[in-house]
């Protein structure tokens, strides 16, 4: 298997490796390690993946996540199919993770296209990250100790032009909940900021004017080229992004069909800075135990 870097912070290309085949428990160890390493890996050719091959190839990495709704071409209740040809408006045109207004958010996803446009409809993935150490020292200090509501609520009422009551009717079913600014990531303990345009609503303790200014400029930092990658998708292309760890946005530029088939990976609560040092304390203490008998 052949891991190339396609920019100085995130992204892989891979290369000879077959995700329609079963793979052995070495490759899938490779496969998720350079996932950790790299934040987004684009493995370039493969074929179409069947339905089955898709969730075996997502089963390496944890329980597949059902969608909250499926569109009416989703071919089985693990995968949904994206087919669309204006896409303006749907809520994948803004820097975003996806679903953290749940309480255990996706560990990640896994993408195919499978028709695209003649031109357009690329998508760019962000590291954060080198989103959190590129902030000042003391904003840091201030992000590390906040909480943030985050809601299906404002994207339902954003996207009901477009969704109809699809999305509104499944709000009653996810009350908003409390997730750290700083997030530890549970397998690397790296702090990564952990707020995005789609689903934070607020800064928990704040006026309303301090939370929107204070949300305004991490947003606008988030943007910054320095973090990104941008994949220009050949037919066939799979990208698998780690969920905890990035923030993706699908350009809204084409108005051909745009078909893709996703897979998405189940995940745990989001841990803050807190939440892992008691932790970290817990293991350390729970091994001096060990090593006294």
């Amino acid at each position: 298997m052949d891991i190339r870097k396609v920019t100085a912070n995130i992204g892989a290309d891979v290369h000879g490796v077959d995700l329609s085949q079963p793979l052995d428990k070495g490759v899938v160890a490779e496969i998720r390690a350079a996932l950790l390493e790299h934040l987004v890996l684009f493995f370039r050719g493969q074929r179409k993946l069947s339905v089955e091959e898709h969730v075996r190839f997502g089963r390496y990495f944890g329980d597949i996540d059902l969608p909250l709704f499926r569109t009416a071409s989703s071919p089985a209740p693990e995968v949904i199919v994206l087919d669309q040809k204006n896409p303006k408006g749907e809520g994948a045109d803004s820097w975003h993770a996806d679903n953290t207004y749940m309480p255990a958010p996706p560990m990640g996803s896994i993408l195919q296209a499978h028709l695209l446009p003649s031109i357009g409809g690329d998508t760019c993935f962000a590291n954060m990250y080198a989103a959190y150490d590129a902030l000042s020292p003391n904003l840091r200090a201030m992000l590390d100790g906040l909480n943030a509501i985050h809601s299906l609520e404002q994207m339902a009422e954003r996207t009901k032009h477009v969704m109809g009551a699809s999305l509104r009717d499944k709000v009653d079913q996810w009350p908003p909940v409390l997730h750290p600014v700083v997030a530890v990531h549970p397998e690397t303990g790296r702090r990564l900021l952990n707020v995005n345009a789609n689903w934070t609503v607020a800064i928990d303790g704040m006026s309303r004017a301090e939370s929107d200014a204070l949300l305004r400029l991490l947003y606008d930092h988030v943007r910054s080229p320095e973090f990104q990658v941008r994949l220009r998708w050949n037919t066939g292309d799979v990208a698998f992004w780690d969920n905890r760890a990035v923030q993706h946005y699908a350009v809204a530029d084409y108005r051909e069909r745009r078909m893709m088939q996703r897979v998405t990976i189940a995940g745990t609560r989001i841990q803050g800075i807190p939440d892992a040092e008691r932790a970290n304390g817990k293991r350390g203490a729970d091994r001096e135990t060990a090593h006294a008998h």
